[in-house]
C-alpha cells in the first residue's frame, strides 16, 4: 500500500480538526475527481509501520478528535489490509476519538462483511457522480454519496444515516 499525503490538521474531512490520511490508487476515476493525483498506484509514499506510528503520535493530541482515511481508494484490496491496520490501531489507542473514511463501493453491496467496519464510526460511501455534484453537502460531493452511522447500522442491520 501506498499514501499521497497526510494532513496533521484538517477541519474539511469530517466533523472536528482532525488527522487526515490521503491512500494512493483508485481505479473508479470519477470525472472531475478532487483528488486525481492520488489514483496512480505507484504514486505517493510507501505505507510502512513508522507511518502508522506517525499517523497514531499526530492524533496523541488533545485538539484532534478523530482520522479520516481518504484516497485515492481506501476500500480498494490493494489498500484494505493497510487501511484496517491503522484503523485497529487507531481504535485500540484512541477508542473515544472518532474515525471516518471515504470509499466508492457501496457498503451494503461490498464492505459490510469486511474487518475494516468494526473500527468505523462514520462512512461516506457511493463513488462521485460529477452531475450530482452539490456545494451545499457537508462530507461529501454529490447527492448519491450517502454518510453512514456504522455503529447504528451494524446494530440495527439497514443502513442508517449520520445525524450531525
Amino acid at each position: 500500500m501506498r499514501y499521497n499525503k497526510i494532513r496533521k490538521m484538517d477541519i474539511s474531512n469530517g466533523e472536528g480538526v482532525r488527522v487526515s490520511v490521503f491512500v494512493q490508487g483508485c481505479t473508479f476515476n470519477c470525472k472531475n475527481c478532487f483528488n486525481p493525483e492520488t489514483h496512480n498506484f505507484d504514486g505517493g509514499k510507501e505505507f510502512t509501520a513508522e507511518t502508522i506510528k506517525h499517523i497514531l503520535d499526530l492524533c496523541n493530541n488533545e485538539n484532534i478528535v478523530g482520522l479520516s482515511i481518504l484516497g485515492g481508494e481506501p476500500m480498494h484490496p490493494t489498500n484494505l489490509e493497510g487501511v484496517t491496520e491503522l484503523a485497529k490501531q487507531f481504535k485500540k489507542r484512541f477508542p473515544n476519538k472518532t474515525l471516518w473514511a471515504w470509499t466508492g463501493f457501496l457498503f451494503d453491496k461490498y464492505l459490510k462483511d469486511k474487518e475494516i467496519v468494526k473500527y468505523l464510526d462514520v462512512l461516506v460511501d457511493g463513488q462521485y457522480v460529477d452531475e450530482l455534484h452539490d456545494f451545499r453537502l457537508k462530507w461529501r460531493g454529490s447527492s448519491n454519496q450517502r454518510v453512514i452511522d456504522v455503529p447504528k447500522t451494524l446494530k440495527q442491520g439497514k443502513i442508517v444515516l449520520y445525524c450531525e
